[in-house]
């Protein structure tokens, strides 16, 4: 018989970020980005799987229609005080869990990584900001250090719409409303809570995911009406983010809803975790302020990538940072390999990078003389 307590506080006592529950196998820890089996844990069986969903669902009769119909389930969970998003799939027609613990302390904002011009451009009284990356890159992390420096420097009321809600927030100069998404919770969809918030007087809204056309006409309709907008989209770079917006529409849609986006697109800011030479997670950043020249190129017939990243490239006085320059910062400040920096860009960009970390050693040997 599994004991799924023993698991969960091996999780907690390892600072892990994941838990992998899976048939066949015995329990996995991910640890700094490494897989760690459980030594003393057992092999899990299929009966296991069920008890293990049994203690998750807890009978609630909305989640299990949920499962049975489409097959996964994302739902919140509390043990010992930790909050953990639980989400559960199948395999071979059997339950497979993925366990994210979730820290009751948010990390400040100054020690995440993120430019401080991310943090600034919260002062838009309107618009729409996006935080992006791949799975596991630190979005949900980020968003929710940008609420709390609202929550602790502005008096706003921030409407947030999540799935599942993982931090929860205290109001304090401003008020605070979470609210999570699915059957049987606070709102159906995303598109859903993002038309009613039109409703609900509130200053900036939050949207954990942008995912399809319905929420991304929302956003851009409530960021129109006058609010701020902060959502996230499951994309790897600035360039590629401005692309997936304009798909979500048809081709003759698309001059009319790319002329809405260059106006009301304030900031892209698209993330990567790296594991650092001291063996922790380092954030890379990439930050697009969207100024004249890039709402030009958005709203050109064909977007092209390379242009985009030309004006991220060009645009540092305003704020914005490219993924050369922040991947050669971390190599010359001896936080990642070599290697690694190379990895993280295509072939055709190795030649820039060589240069930009050639002009940051120089730039930083006439510093040290200097002083």
């Amino acid at each position: 018989m599994i004991d799924i307590d023993y698991v969960l506080k091996k999780a907690i006592e390892k600072d892990v970020s994941d838990v992998h529950l899976i048939c066949g196998l015995k329990p996995i820890l991910r640890i700094m980005r490494d897989l760690v089996f459980i030594e003393k844990g057992d092999i899990l069986t299929e009966e296991d799987m069920y008890e293990i969903y049994d203690y998750f669902v807890r009978g609630n009769v909305d989640k299990d229609e949920v499962y049975k119909k489409t097959k996964k389930l994302d739902a919140s969970f509390e043990f010992s005080n930790i909050r953990l998003r639980v989400n559960i799939s199948m395999a071979n027609e059997i339950p497979v869990f993925t366990l994210r613990l979730i820290k009751n302390e948010l990390p400040r904002y100054e020690d995440l990584g993120v430019p401080d011009i991310v943090r600034r451009m919260l002062n838009q009284p309107q618009g729409l900001m996006l935080v992006t990356g791949k799975t596991n890159s630190g979005k949900t992390t980020t968003l929710n250090a940008l609420i709390n420096e609202i929550n602790e420097t502005q008096n706003k009321k921030i409407l947030t719409l999540e799935n599942p809600v993982e931090y929860v927030h205290k109001s304090k100069k401003s008020i605070i409303v979470q609210k999570e998404i699915g059957k049987g919770r606070d709102c159906l969809s995303y598109s859903d809570g993002v038309k009613n918030s039109l409703r609900e007087d509130c200053d900036i809204l939050i949207i954990g995911e942008i995912r399809d056309k319905e929420t991304m006409d929302a956003a851009i309709e409530t960021a129109e009406a006058g609010h701020l907008v902060i959502g996230t989209l499951h994309t790897k770079s600035c360039a590629e983010t401005i692309d997936r917006m304009i798909n979500f529409y048809d081709i003759s849609d698309q001059a009319s809803v790319k002329y809405l986006i260059s106006s009301l697109l304030k900031l892209v800011v698209s993330q990567r975790l790296l594991k650092g030479r001291n063996g922790k997670l380092i954030l890379v950043p990439e930050v697009m302020v969207v100024d004249n020249i890039v709402s030009g190129i958005i709203r050109k017939d064909k977007i092209s990538v390379s242009e985009i990243e030309d004006a991220i490239q060009s645009n540092s006085e305003k704020g914005s940072v490219s993924l050369i320059n922040s991947i050669s910062e971390l190599f010359v400040e001896d936080k990642i390999t070599l290697e690694q920096a190379k990895a993280q860009i295509e072939e055709k960009n190795i030649e820039t990078l060589n240069r930009t970390i050639m002009q940051l050693k120089i730039k930083r040997n006439q510093s040290h003389t200097n002083m």
